[in-house]
């Protein structure tokens, strides 16, 4: 699958026919015979109230990952010289630059074609394992983390780069990183599971490497769980949906400072301070949606405390933009103070949640 990326391959059919070949080789020999190995049963881990292998939470993740993947596949076909010219809804030959920028080149090889080949690993390693495998399979929870959440980190700072070094938007770069921090919160409650049964075995003297890699695959007493309806339990996979209020007004402060440089006329280090400020926020509540990384919001008071620093430390040129950023600041500061309503147990990693 990287292969059309290392050679630079500019031949469509070539890439899709790599693409695929290797994507099938993935699915015979890693997801097939895993498929449903552990059987039925809840699968839960001790002292949570739902399994976070479940399968409607993987699927919604691997859909997630496909939309990535089509989006980054598009704009690979542009920077490989599979089509002449990149579409975009708002911001015109903004994409073109943005996709042939000093920093776009800086990478060895397609950034887009990277971020392709790493949205089609997600989509593959969130269906490979059974209900079981935060114990079963520990090594593929963990990748599948790593495919995931660095990733999400890496195309924040991309997001970021665009207006600072770039002077220019992109719109599908900017819905290809929203999926990737969509896929952080429900990918974090696996890896915390599959942290909490290794530790556990630790303590209980186990050989922590060896199940790392081999799993434990005994009968084991797991907690009664609830059963939810088709559109909870898909309403619970994608932790946007069940998000507290105040994280998602947390969120729109944060889009709203990433465009306001623009929208007001900001320049100079203001306007870069504005655009991280706005990206980091958006991070920070997006991957806090999640229950278990509550805490992650906590960054947005100190982000808050600086825009209200920032207009008198930093000069703007925008006779209103003091009071603007006042406001915006207070805002992140009030949002950020509540955790919201905690609906699910999580073991010891409970204690971790305010």
């Amino acid at each position: 699958m990287s292969a059309p990326l290392l050679l630079w391959s500019s031949n469509a059919a070539v890439y899709n026919n790599d693409v695929l070949v290797g994507a099938l080789v993935i699915t015979f020999a890693g997801i097939v015979p895993w498929f449903d190995r552990d059987g039925p049963g809840s699968g839960a881990p001790p002292g949570w109230s739902y399994n976070p292998s479940g399968w409607v939470q993987r699927l919604a993740i691997v859909f997630l990952a496909m939309i990535g993947f089509f989006l980054a596949r598009y704009m690979a076909a542009f920077q490989l010289g599979h089509i002449v010219s990149p579409w975009d809804p708002f911001f015109g030959e903004s994409t073109r630059r943005v996709l042939t920028s000093d920093v776009s080149k800086a990478f060895p090889v397609s950034d887009a074609g990277l971020g392709a080949l790493s949205y089609l690993l997600d989509a593959l390693a969130g269906l490979i394992g059974g209900v079981r495998r935060w114990r079963t399979m520990p090594w593929m929870v963990i990748l599948f983390g790593l495919f995931i959440i660095p990733p999400g980190v890496t195309s924040i700072v991309l997001v970021i780069l665009q207006p600072v070094s770039i002077g220019d938007w992109c719109t599908l770069c900017l819905v290809a990183s929203v999926v990737m921090l969509l896929m952080v919160s429900p990918a974090l409650d696996e890896v915390i599971a599959t942290g909490q049964f290794l530790l556990r075995t630790r303590r209980a003297g186990g050989d922590v490497w060896r199940v790392f890699w081999r799993g434990d695959h005994g009968t084991a007493q797991e907690p009664e769980v609830k059963p939810r309806s088709l559109p909870s339990e898909m309403s619970h996979s994608i932790e946007a949906f069940s998000a507290p209020w105040n994280l998602w007004l947390s969120t729109v402060v944060g889009a709203w400072l990433m465009a306001a440089p623009t929208l007001v006329g900001l320049a100079g280090s203001i306007a870069d301070s504005t655009h991280i400020v706005g990206a980091l926020v958006v991070t920070f509540s997006v991957v806090a949606f999640a229950e278990p990384a509550r805490l992650v919001r906590v960054p947005n008071i100190l982000l808050g405390a600086w825009m209200l620093l920032a207009p008198w430390i930093l000069d703007s040129g925008v006779q209103e933009w003091p009071w603007i950023s006042v406001a915006s600041g207070l805002a992140l500061i009030v949002f950020n103070l509540r955790c919201g309503p905690v609906e699910d147990r999580y073991g010891e990693w409970q204690g971790v949640i305010r």
